[in-house]
C-alpha cells in the first residue's frame, strides 16, 4: 500500500465522529447500513454526516451502495487491513514488542492462538 494512502485514511480515522461511524458500519457487516440509519443513530446533521463520510469515502475506507432512493455504505475491510498491515509490517517493521501489543490486545499468544 502507498504511503499516501495509509496516510489518508489515518487522516480520517483520526476524528472521533469517523471513527464512530467506522465501529457502528464494521459491527452492521457487509449489509452496511443507510446514510439516514447511521445520521439517526450518531445522532448527526444530514451535513455533518455528509462531509464525514466523504472523508472516509475519499480515504478509500467506505464503499457505497445506491438501493432505490437510499445510499447504503460499508466499511471496506480490506482496505482497513491493509492500512493496518501496512502500521504493522512497513511502518514497525514487524517490531517483536509491536506484534506482541497486538496479539494481546486480541486476546491470542505469540503462535496466534486464542488465550481465552
Amino acid at each position: 500500500m502507498e504511503q499516501s494512502k495509509v496516510l489518508a485514511a489515518l487522516s480520517a480515522l483520526a476524528h472521533e465522529t469517523r471513527l464512530d461511524i467506522v465501529r457502528l458500519l464494521v459491527a452492521r457487516g457487509p449489509q452496511g447500513m443507510c446514510a439516514g440509519g447511521i445520521a439517526q443513530r450518531l445522532g448527526l446533521s444530514a451535513s455533518a454526516l455528509s462531509f464525514h463520510l466523504s472523508a472516509l469515502g475519499g480515504a478509500g475506507l467506505l464503499a457505497a451502495t445506491r438501493q432505490g432512493r437510499h445510499v447504503h455504505y460499508r466499511v471496506d475491510l480490506g482496505q482497513i487491513g491493509a492500512v493496518m498491515g501496512y502500521m504493522l509490517n512497513d511502518c514497525c517493521a514487524d517490531h517483536p514488542e509491536v506484534r506482541r501489543s497486538c496479539l494481546e490486545r486480541c486476546g491470542q499468544d505469540q503462535s496466534g492462538r486464542s488465550n481465552t
